[in-house]
C-alpha cells in the first residue's frame, strides 16, 4: 500500500489537489511518530500554494452573551448557567478596538455578535460601526452575526464588509449532538448566499466536541466542498456551565495531526489558528502549527476566553521569519 504522505506529496504539493475524505482520514490516523513528517509536508504545501505571509486578525464582540441558541460548547448561550451575561459594546469602544488591532499589524478586524441572526437593532449598530471604523482606521472589516437573510447579506456586501464568518462547527453527521436549535443546513445556506454576494467566506469549526476521527475527516471534506477563503481551526476549551464543560482538552499531538490533515485537505485556504490553541498546544505547539500548515492567526483575546498576548505571537512570527500580510495587498 502506498504511503499516504507519498500520495499527498504528489497530489497536494505538486498538483495542488487537496486530499479527499478517505485520504484525510489516513492522515488523521497516522501514528504519533509520523506526525512531524505530516507537519513538514503540510508546511511545504502552505509555502507552495499560499506563500510565506501570515494574515493577522483581531476580533471583538459587539454583543456578548444572551444568545438564544444552544450550541453546547458556547458560554454565550442564554440557555446555560455559564457566567457570561449579555453586554453590548458602544461604537467608540468598537473603533478603539479596531485601532488597537491595526496597531498590531493586523489586516483584518472581525465584528462578532452572539445571536441566532441579526435583528434591525444589531444591523443598525453594525452599519454605524463599519462606517465609524472606516472613517478612523485602514483595516479590512469582517463580520460574524449568525444566520442571515438574503436582504442582510446584500446589505453587508453593500457596506463593504470584506469577509463573513459563519462556522459549520463540526461534521454534518455530528451537528445534532452539538446544536439542536438550528440545523447544519441553515448554516450552510447562509454561507452560500455570502459567497454568491461576492464576500469572502470564513468557515471553520471546533475539534474535540466528541466527534470521531472519521467525522473530522468528513468535516474537512465538507469544508473543502464549500471552498472557503479562510478556515479558523478551534480546539475545544471547555467552558464552565456548558454541556461540554467536562470534555477533555484535545491532546497536543492530536491537535497537530489535525492541523496537518486539514492543510493537506485544503491546500489553498487560509488556515487560521483560533480558540483553544493556548490550552491544547501552548507556546511550543503554537510554533509547531505555524511550521505545519497554519498561515493565519488571531492575536489577543477571543470572545470569552483569554488568548496569548499579541506581542508574543508577533515575536514568534518574526523569529520564524514569516512576514505579516500587508493591508495594501488585501484591498
Amino acid at each position: 500500500m502506498t504511503d499516504i504522505l507519498d500520495i499527498a506529496r504528489r497530489q497536494v504539493l505538486e498538483e495542488g489537489r487537496g486530499l479527499d475524505e478517505a485520504q484525510t482520514l489516513q492522515v488523521l490516523t497516522l501514528p504519533d511518530d509520523r506526525v512531524q513528517d505530516a507537519l513538514a509536508l503540510a508546511h511545504e504545501v502552505r509555502m507552495r500554494w499560499c506563500g510565506p505571509e501570515v494574515e493577522v486578525e483581531g476580533i471583538v464582540s459587539l454583543k456578548t452573551g444572551g444568545c438564544p441558541e444552544d450550541c453546547h460548547f458556547c458560554s454565550q448561550s442564554g440557555q446555560f448557567t455559564s457566567p457570561v451575561r449579555s453586554v453590548w459594546l458602544n461604537i467608540p469602544e468598537l473603533v478603539e478596538a479596531a485601532k488597537e488591532t491595526a496597531r498590531t499589524g493586523a489586516t483584518e478586524f472581525c465584528i462578532v455578535a452572539a445571536v441566532r441572526g441579526p435583528d434591525e437593532r444589531l444591523m443598525s449598530q453594525v452599519r454605524d460601526g463599519v462606517k465609524a471604523i472606516n472613517d478612523a482606521v485602514e483595516i479590512n472589516i469582517a463580520c460574524s452575526l449568525g444566520m442571515l437573510t438574503q436582504e442582510q447579506v446584500d446589505e453587508l456586501a453593500a457596506m463593504g464588509v470584506h469577509r463573513y464568518n459563519h462556522n459549520l462547527e463540526t461534521a454534518r453527521s455530528h451537528f445534532g449532538n452539538v446544536v439542536t436549535t438550528h440545523t447544519w443546513e441553515e448554516r450552510r445556506d447562509t454561507l452560500r448566499m455570502v459567497k454568491d454576494a461576492g464576500m469572502e467566506v470564513c468557515c471553520g469549526g471546533i475539534v474535540g466536541m466528541g466527534e470521531t476521527v472519521e467525522q473530522r475527516a468528513e468535516f474537512a471534506a465538507q469544508l473543502a466542498d464549500l471552498e472557503p477563503d479562510e478556515v479558523p481551526l478551534n480546539f475545544l476549551a471547555p467552558r464552565p456551565g456548558t454541556p461540554f464543560a467536562g470534555y477533555p482538552v484535545v491532546e497536543g499531538v492530536e491537535a497537530l495531526r489535525t492541523i496537518a490533515a486539514f492543510r493537506l485537505a485544503l491546500p489553498r485556504t487560509i488556515l487560521r489558528y483560533a480558540g483553544g490553541r493556548e490550552v491544547t498546544l501552548g507556546d511550543l505547539g503554537t510554533r509547531d502549527g505555524m511550521l505545519g500548515g497554519v498561515n493565519a492567526i488571531i492575536v489577543g483575546n477571543y470572545l470569552t476566553t483569554l488568548g496569548r498576548p499579541a506581542e508574543r505571537d508577533l515575536e514568534l512570527l518574526t523569529e520564524l521569519q514569516m512576514p505579516i500580510k500587508a493591508l495594501s495587498k488585501t484591498l
